[in-house]
């Protein structure tokens, strides 16, 4: 008989053989490693983490240098590239790419309603996830570094949150780093999770405003939807609550380099006729369904604000706090003044966990994390105002995800870092940019530019 922990549980079965295989243009190699849970206590419980190698095929057996690339989030996988997609085609010209799946996310112990509640309690959960932010991803790191490097530094590439881990690295482990690279991510070093949404509502203010300049049937088609929504609040095929705050918060779409295109085009098909009258059709549902779920990335909702949190101050749900200070946000308001509806965005508030059945059953472990005060520091100013590694940034002129003001002050305060400031590309630069923003990066961190 078949025994399914053995077969399919990796922690039971203790399996962390690694994986060859070939796509166009690369040979692909699974890792898996095992690591502390805490590493603060090297001896106690583990957990596994999975990453991805990737080299061209036309270098496979050469000494390359190695990148690790940390993704964007929290809570997010690796990129799953086909080949040589976006960035990677450049990074694999000089070296050989580890795609790691931050722990809680992709493969590296999924943190999720399904799996948390073997921790116990909300509480007990709460605890395990205070071990899931960058200061732990970047110990992960230096724990698996040198079996691969063979004790070499290597580069970092963060994006976004990654680019907070690749701060934090250069605050507590720079001699793992050759260079550090960061696109998007450069985060206040002292910054509590209320100065970053109060910087943060103007710039997704101003965000709506572009979207709507450049499509102004889009003002009548949100508050349409709006006013559906708050007389209706539709329960979607997956259940979620589909309420006017909910459908606010596609805003985040804006943040991206087509972003406004995809809100756009979302808008302009919402409705269908019915025997009732007009109801929203089941294409603008699904298509909401997807983009609003966090069922494949429950981690963003559990500890994005918990990202900002230090100091022994607690987040106490900081982007709803802050958001009453910007009333023209409030959806029912801004319908009985009859002016446009704002979107919003890159935001984490209490209803999503009603809302969200992948989020319902967590809800009070959200709140366990809310409320806590034990913090630690994740930046070191003092060790990142004398670093030696060479660093390069890239800026976005009006992020809507990282405020552009925090990320030049902190670009200030570690030595030796080269920005590059651009209003060419959005949040998701390096993806959008591909080879020719890693390259402009790169060659910055070598003096070349």
């Amino acid at each position: 008989m078949l025994n399914w922990d053995a077969a399919w549980n990796p922690y039971v079965s203790g399996d962390l053989l690694t994986v060859s295989y070939r796509q166009p243009g690369v040979v692909l190699t699974d890792h898996r490693f095992t690591v502390p849970l805490d590493h603060d206590r090297p001896a106690g419980e583990t957990i596994e983490l999975f990453a991805r190698e990737v080299v061209a095929s036309d270098k496979t057996h050469q000494n390359l240098p190695w990148m690790v690339y940390l993704q964007g989030g929290p809570g997010f996988g690796a990129n799953r590239f086909v080949g040589r997609q976006a960035w990677l085609d450049r990074a694999l010209k000089d070296f050989r790419v580890l795609l790691l799946d931050q722990r809680g996310t992709g493969h590296s112990t999924p943190a999720n309603r399904q799996t948390l509640p073997l921790r116990g309690g909300p509480r007990e959960q709460a605890d395990h996830l205070a071990l899931f932010r960058a200061d732990s991803i970047v110990r992960d790191c230096e724990a698996i570094r040198p079996g691969l490097t063979g004790g070499a530094p290597w580069t970092v590439l963060g994006q976004s949150f990654g680019g907070f881990c690749s701060v934090r690295y250069l605050s507590s482990a720079p001699e793992g780093l050759s260079a550090a690279v960061i696109t998007g991510g450069l985060p206040s070093l002292d910054g509590h999770a209320d100065d970053v949404y109060r910087a943060a509502y103007p710039r997704i203010e101003r965000k709506v405003a572009a979207h709507y300049a450049r499509y102004p049937q889009d003002v009548e088609r949100a508050r349409r939807i709006a006013e559906y929504l708050l007389q209706h609040e539709p329960v979607l095929s997956g259940g979620y609550r589909l309420t006017a705050e909910a459908f606010q918060s596609l805003g985040i779409l804006l943040g991206g380099s087509d972003g406004s295109h995809r809100l756009h085009y979302l808008l302009e098909d919402a409705f269908v006729r019915t025997p009732q009258g007009p109801a929203l059709s089941d294409a603008f549902q699904e298509d909401v369904q997807g983009l609003l779920s966090y069922a494949g990335h429950p981690l963003y909702a559990l500890v994005h604000e918990a990202c900002y949190a230090q100091g022994g101050r607690p987040t106490a749900w900081s982007a709803e706090r802050v958001r009453a200070e910007f009333p023209q946000f409030d959806a029912a308001k801004t319908l009985a003044d009859d002016g446009p509806l704002l979107f919003t965005g890159e935001s984490v508030h209490p209803w999503m966990f009603e809302n969200d059945p992948a989020l319902r059953p967590l809800r009070d472990t959200a709140e366990e994390l809310a409320t806590r005060t034990d913090w630690a520091p994740l930046y070191d100013p003092a060790r990142l105002a004398v670093n030696e590694v060479p660093v390069a940034a890239a800026v976005y002129h009006d992020d809507m995800y990282v405020d552009t003001g925090h990320s030049l002050r902190t670009a200030r305060a570690v030595r030796g870092l080269r920005t590059w400031v651009t209003d060419e590309f959005e949040h998701d630069g390096v993806r959008a940019g591909g080879p020719r923003v890693l390259d402009r990066l790169l060659a910055l961190t070598r003096d070349e530019v």
